[in-house]
């Protein structure tokens, strides 16, 4: 028996021991993996030893010399390899083929990061949308990209940590046998289970009712377009060769082998074309694949298939500032992110087919060619974001199509699987491949894989080119850091502050966009000339901006008073104004619309003291009524209302409708959408409002009875009735400004990358 009792007693003591290590293992692994920050050193506090990259018209030159060198270049002016397409993709292939000590030239039809790699969701991800095909589906391709992804995430955020940092998203758990899939799901990462009540305190903004619990998970989020300009950077000071607007029109060939030796490039701002001899060309065109494949052998099939990701940016207060949301059962089971962006709040993405051919110029015209400027959000497409987004947040919270701030649409290059129908499918990975002339072709893949796209089409190039391999090293893109990274960490911002007297707001800014590079803008006294340590950048921007372009592409004056007015609408289009008061008629009807107009231009202007409320007056949004409008509604409800005890009977006439009687008129709630419809007649814009927008905002207005059959009785008054139709205008219709005023249902499209508005930001 004592035997028995001192080996159990010894059992439990091992099964003690070794449950506490595995605890303790446990407890500091989960300590210990959270994202890696840059020490931070004495270095932070001074400014790294300036550069800055050679003039585009140098860059030029350097292009037409590989094929009429001068005396004594001989063959070295020849490129090794040329990069068509300065997206993620391509510039991630000029870092790596740079780094490797090749001499690489890359073009870009349009600017820099101005395509898909500026228009994503901003995150370097770990997979999450193909975490589910991999468990439910058993689908092994989906595993190893999730695993490659989770990979290539922890590269991402060591080599540019001033441009990516990791973030909480919030998985709302709203069924109890969701939470060990979800909870086994993320255990790969950092990531804790959230009851529900401290769910609501992170993410007021949520849906509470049915809500379980939340799994919070991190990912990474990044400044994509900065991403991509610091890429082409680091591949200049690697010694690369970069040029935009740069297009390739046609492959050079040798007659004897067939094989390319360079392309016919045209410069779309100096104009005139040329030839750029190199050894080895890589097409890293994403969704434009096919077009630069067809160059090279007229007969190809198509390998990518184009799918549009539509993304809206709404006001901060739709998501808390730290967190993120994520959607993971939409209403047609994809995926929906909620993020906040740079002091907003970024919802998407669709998925659906994109037909490359849909903006595509006659076949007459030399540059028959897809600019990213066409492809825009269809309307559609954000509506679909909004009714997801309404559908997970709280009931409270009203989603306006007012709201929206800017849309933008970026086309996925996914690979082709040889049938029809949707793109949702298709699995996010990448191909390399070799044509008969000897162009390397990288395609598919997303933003988090890049760099390892980048090596592998790097790798395919120098087994392409035999004469590569003495020169090539081996890949250095794992550890490089990239351009404004070396001497950078969290606090250099407060170093900005001490030298510059910066307002920390402006220098936080500089130094998570520019990195250490903030120091060498900061140190430039034509930059110090306009800036102001105590107010924010933007306000002299733009006439800065527009003088440095105009300087360097030669506007005139016309020019650039042209692109300031197309800013300023721009600007004005993405939440620019204020509110004003719309006023009632009265006997002096003439002085009141004179007084609208007064107060509009003074709302415009940002003059709030010069309003001056008239009696009985209402405030709405001054986007959402066209002049006239309010008047127009006015007559709609006297048709359609009654005075309060009214029987109806005994009269065929009108109502006797006048200011006096306003407040004693009703309108029954069945008949607003007849009354809707008959201003949408008159030519007001109502006739983009569907059927899910009118129970969306009559159950808002607290006529959710009137569904059930039970609201034949409900009526409002004149004002309530002008709300609803706000709302109906606010949540279904897109306000635009532009020069002539407000205009109904333009949606205001972010351009990224190159245009005034991406340097005014």
């Amino acid at each position: 028996m004592a035997l028995r009792l001192r080996a159990l007693t010894r059992r439990t003591l091992t099964l003690l021991t070794l449950s506490t290590t595995a605890a303790a293992g446990a407890g500091y692994l989960y300590l210990n993996s959270g994202p890696a920050y840059p020490q931070t050193t004495h270095e932070s506090r001074r400014p790294p030893p300036p550069w800055s990259p050679p003039p585009r018209a140098a860059m030029i030159d350097a292009l037409k010399r590989s094929t009429d060198p001068k005396p004594g270049e001989d063959d070295d002016a020849q490129f090794d390899i040329l990069v068509i397409g300065g997206g993620a993709t391509g510039a991630g292939v000029a870092v790596d083929a740079a780094s490797r000590g090749l001499r690489v030239a890359l073009v870009e039809r349009e600017d820099f990061a101005s395509g898909t790699s500026s228009k994503s969701t901003k995150l370097v991800h770990g997979g999450v949308r193909y975490l589910q095909k991999a468990i439910f589906e058993l689908d092994y391709e989906q595993y190893k990209l999730v695993r490659e992804a989770l990979r290539e995430r922890r590269v991402f955020l060591q080599t540019a940590p001033y441009l990516s940092h990791m973030l909480p998203i919030m998985l709302p758990i709203y069924k109890y046998w969701q939470v060990p899939y979800y909870w086994s799901g993320k255990t790969m990462e950092s990531s804790y289970l959230m009851s529900k009540g401290k769910a609501l305190e992170q993410f007021p903004m949520l849906k509470s009712d049915g809500l379980v619990g939340a799994v919070v998970y991190y990912d990474g989020q990044h400044n994509d377009s900065r991403m991509n300009l610091a890429l082409i950077l680091t591949a200049i000071k690697a010694g690369a060769t970069a040029a935009n607007y740069c297009g390739v029109t046609s492959l050079r060939k040798d007659p004897t082998t067939g094989l390319i030796t360079g392309a016919r490039v045209k410069d779309y701002i100096a104009g005139g074309e040329f030839d750029v001899k190199a050894k080895v060309i890589i097409n890293a065109t994403g969704p434009y694949t096919d077009s630069i494949l067809s160059l090279s052998t007229p007969t190809h099939k198509s390998i990518v298939r184009a799918s549009s990701g539509v993304h809206i940016a709404l006001p901060s207060y739709y998501a808390p500032k730290g967190m993120g949301l994520l959607d993971p059962a939409t209403s047609d089971g994809r995926v929906v992110f909620f993020l906040p962006w740079e002091g907003g709040v970024v919802a998407g993405t669709t998925d659906d087919p994109y037909d490359m051919r849909a903006h595509i110029k006659p076949q007459e015209e030399k540059d028959a060619y897809l600019s990213g400027d066409d492809i825009l959000p269809r309307e559609s497409e954000i509506q679909w974001v909004m009714d997801e987004v309404r559908g997970y947040l709280s009931g409270d919270i009203k989603v306006r199509r007012g709201d929206v701030l800017s849309a933008w649409s970026g086309l996925r290059p996914l690979i082709s699987s040889g049938t029809a129908g949707g793109t949702e499918g298709l699995v996010r990975s990448h191909i390399v491949k070799v044509d008969e002339g000897g162009m390397v072709t990288i395609a598919g893949g997303k933003w988090t894989t890049y760099r390892a796209m980048a090596e592998e089409a790097v790798d395919e190039a120098i087994e392409v080119c035999p004469g590569l391999k003495a020169k090539a090293w081996k890949c250095q893109t794992q550890e490089l850091r990239l351009v404004g990274s070396e001497g950078w960490d969290r606090n250099m911002f407060i170093g900005l502050i001490q030298r510059y007297g910066l307002h920390p707001e402006v220098a936080q800014h500089l130094s998570s966009s520019y990195g250490s590079q903030a120091w060498t803008l900061l140190s430039s006294t034509t930059q110090m000339a306009v800036l102001d340590p105590h107010r924010p950048l933007s306000v002299p921007a733009l006439p800065e901006v527009v003088r440095v372009m105009g300087d360097t592409l030669g506007w005139d004056t016309r020019r650039r008073g042209e692109e300031a007015r197309r800013a300023e609408e721009v600007l004005r289009g993405m939440g620019a104004g204020g509110r004003v008061e719309v006023g009632t008629a009265s006997s002096g009807e003439g002085w009141l619309r004179i007084g609208e107009v007064q107060r509009r231009v003074c709302a415009l202007f940002g003059y709030p003291a010069l309003l001056r409320p008239f009696s009985g007056a209402a405030t709405y949004p001054r986007a959402l009524f066209e002049p006239g409008e309010i008047e127009a509604l006015r007559e709609v409800f006297g048709q359609c209302a009654c005075v309060c005890g009214d029987s109806g009977s005994g009269s065929d006439s009108e109502p006797d409708f006048c200011l006096e009687a306003q407040e004693e008129m009703r309108m029954p709630v069945s008949m607003i959408r007849e009354a809707v419809r008959s201003v949408a007649v008159l030519g007001y814009a109502y006739d983009g409002v569907r059927e899910s927008d009118f129970r969306y905002v009559l159950r808002e207005a607290g006529f959710s009875d009137l569904f059930e059959g039970r609201g034949r009785g409900r009526d409002v008054d004149f004002e309530e009735f002008v709300e609803i139709c706000g709302d109906l205008k606010d949540v279904s219709i897109a306000p635009a400004v532009s020069k002539k005023g407000v205009q109904r249902r333009r949606i205001p499209v972010e351009k990224s990358g190159g245009g005034l508005l991406d340097l005014v930001r």
